[in-house]
């Protein structure tokens, strides 16, 4: 018999068919999420694996929990023969050494797909719990010094069997969490995501057929393939190298951290090497090797194709060495709470080494820090305990033809700003100033994106944490572009106990009834000479007061 012909028509249609099942769980998890973290910011992903656990459909959510859910389908199937995996069944796990995770607020469930009694599929989802237990409300600030002290872990374990939950799991989760109310709620929300996910894939199959099903996305995973390394053909072979810093660690100040990369192109294969980037660090800002890839995948796409679809066929023509120990690619017991401000700077690092061989694709430095806010304490209004996490925004980087955006979230992060609305009505703060940065964007023949400042004021004691960066070293701009403004952290500013925190990784700051912190997140650099500018467009900056200062 000769090879079966497959039809590319119905490729394209189970493709968009699963990513919109991949959506779909997506909206079941934010709208029946219990926190504010999931159901206002959707901080929160979703995405369907095949049956050897490699990616064949990702919504557009957040970059960076490619890289758990990345870990978990393989790590169940490492340590779960077949035979011991059911219909029925649900895998829970956040660990990012014994897990497949990233940082442990990072809750993952994977449930499998089964047809004629065989595993045919992994619908999962991943939601950023508000509290995991550790040291610090929040699980994730920048200042912890061990894997240990940033909250509960937990290996793949079967949070449901054969469709009964695990009481004594569920118990052991919420009793290491300062909220367990609130995460009993998130934790039901996923499970409901992936029995939505794994009720369309059966549907899919029933309509089109096993095998159909099955070839199709065989053969959707070579495309993917084939098309990666037709985009990689079009960035001129050659060595690429770049290196930028991140400000301290938390716990060594005035430290700078280099993150180093070299990039060899070779017709239609890339090589990322982090030679000689900076070793595991003390404080919690280290990446662990799936998180690393998540944030390759994410930057390269950009610069490649932005239409690649999402899957594991994208994977194979890149080819990543990452010396273990370094602070991308750490060993336990290393912290790594605040492991995207490293993401975002390693991001920065890959568009400033490709900016000499394909300058039209990148961007100039970002504002790359998920400068991160953690209010907690008890809540007398209200009369319970609560944990309060946001990351704000800031400046995205200008590029060859246009000026970077304004306050928003870059790189691997995708989450939305909570309402002001929402954040006063559950919690004891006010927002007391939102507004740009004006002259955070560095300057240049397309200005750099502005930077937020955010000002809190709280209504009764409560303990402040954070973790951020590009408060010392600021984003670079291109090719004559300047660079922006570094972001900050003030209390009680224009007061005369008016204090600048020292570092943006810090944890056990005490406000009191009344403080206000205001929260100042870097801008971004500039592309091209400033004397190019398009007098109109300073004009307008002007008018806007976006610029206030002489070129």
């Amino acid at each position: 018999m000769g090879k079966k012909t497959i039809d590319p028509i119905m490729i394209e249609v189970l493709s968009n068919a699963l990513l919109s099942v991949a959506e779909e769980m997506g909206v079941t998890l934010v709208k029946t999420s219990y926190s504010t973290n999931i159901k206002e910011r959707k901080d929160s992903s979703t995405a369907i694996f095949n049956e050897k656990g490699e990616t064949i459909a990702q919504a557009a959510a957040i970059p960076i929990h490619l890289g758990s859910m990345l870990g978990i389908c393989k790590e169940i199937l490492k340590k779960f023969d077949l035979e011991d995996i059911h219909p029925g069944d649900m895998f829970i796990a956040n660990d990012p050494y014994n897990g497949g995770g990233t940082h442990l607020p990072d809750i993952t469930i994977a449930e499998p797909v089964f047809s004629n009694g065989k595993i045919i599929a992994f619908v999962a989802n991943i939601a950023h719990h508000s509290d995991v237990g550790g040291m610090v409300a929040g699980s994730s600030s920048g200042n912890c010094t061990s894997i240990f002290q940033e909250g509960i872990r937990i290996p793949p374990v079967k949070l449901i069997e054969r469709g009964e939950l695990s009481q004594s799991i569920i118990d052991m989760i919420l009793l290491n969490c300062r909220t367990p109310k609130e995460r009993l709620g998130d934790i039901k929300a996923q499970i409901a995501s992936n029995k939505l996910g794994s009720k369309r894939v059966n549907e899919l199959v029933t309509r089109y057929g096993l095998d159909e099903y099955q070839s199709s996305l065989d053969e959707l995973l070579l495309y993917t393939e084939r098309k990666v390394k037709e985009g990689i053909k079009k960035i001129p072979n050659g060595t690429y190298e770049f290196i930028d810093y991140l400000d301290d660690d938390g716990i060594n100040l005035n430290t700078k951290i280099p993150i180093k990369v070299r990039i060899i192109v070779d017709n239609e294969f890339i090589h990322l090497d982090f030679t000689g980037t900076s070793k595991q660090v003390t404080g919690g800002i280290n990446v662990v090797y799936t998180a690393l890839l998540a944030t390759i995948y994410y930057a390269l796409k950009v610069v490649i194709d932005p239409t690649i679809p999402s899957n594991s066929g994208y994977y194979g023509a890149i080819k990543v060495t990452a010396p273990e120990g370094t602070i991308v690619n750490a060993v336990s017991p290393a912290p790594v709470g605040g492991r995207t401000d490293a993401c975002q700077r390693i991001v920065d690092v890959i568009f400033g080494a490709l900016s000499e061989a394909v300058p039209e694709k990148v961007v100039a430095g970002c504002n790359s820090a998920v400068t991160t806010v953690l209010f907690s304490g008890y809540d007398n209004e209200r009369d319970k305990y609560f944990v309060y996490p946001e990351s704000i925004g800031g400046g995205l980087g200008a590029r060859h033809n246009k000026d970077g955006l304004d306050g928003v979230h870059v790189h691997v992060t995708n989450s939305s700003n909570l309402p002001i609305e929402s954040m006063e009505m559950e919690y004891p703060l006010l927002l007391d100033k939102f507004e740009l940065r004006n002259d955070s964007g560095g300057a240049g023949k397309f200005r750099g994106g502005l930077g937020i400042r955010r000002d809190y004021k709280v209504l009764n004691d409560v303990e402040f944490a954070t973790h951020g960066d590009r408060q010392a070293i600021p984003p670079w701009g291109l090719f004559g572009g300047r660079e922006g403004q570094c972001g900050e952290f003030v209390i009680n500013p224009d007061t005369k106990n008016e204090k600048k925190l020292e570092t943006g990784k810090v944890s056990d700051v005490s406000l009191k009834s009344g403080d206000i912190l205001s929260v100042r997140t870097p801008g971004s650099g500039g592309y091209g000479n400033p004397e190019e500018r398009d007098k109109e467009l300073q004009a307008e900056d002007a008018l806007e007061g976006k610029v206030t200062n002489d070129v």
